[in-house]
């Protein structure tokens, strides 16, 4: 299996020693996403809908480095801080993703990096390159 990293200045830098997304055998596996500004590397302002949108921006940026887009995700996780801001959430979530909707699972979390209020990852399946 060759693993190939997934880099683009359309998401924020790594914050620690982990790619932004890795190929391998026509899957992607896309890093959380927190609600960072990528030319900032602050959250961004406006609340847990506004660090969602911004996280799925992110994690867009990501999948289409990749060759990819959230037409081929297959698997999300979704990390709250506040497991009550799941109806706000989902609301923002799903003006991202095509039908059918990707499988996903949403936990609550007692603290993400930076001071997230939401983390969201992805695994997505890619034509061979």
């Amino acid at each position: 299996m060759t693993r190939q990293a997934v880099s683009t200045t359309g998401a924020p830098a790594a914050i620690g020693p982990y790619s932004q997304g890795i190929g391998a055998d026509g899957l992607v596996f896309c890093s959380g996403q927190l609600g960072l500004d990528p030319a900032t590397g602050n959250l961004v302002e406006g609340g847990v809908e506004a660090q969602a949108e911004r996280a799925l921006k992110n994690l867009g940026a990501v999948l289409d480095a990749a060759g990819a887009t959230f037409a081929d995700v297959v698997k999300t996780t979704i990390f709250l801080v506040d497991i009550d801001d799941f109806s706000a959430v989902n609301a923002v979530y799903a003006t991202f993703m095509p039908e059918p909707p990707p499988a996903r699972s949403t936990v609550g979390v007692a603290a993400l990096p930076k001071g997230g209020l939401v983390e969201i990852e992805a695994i997505a399946r890619r034509a061979s390159r």
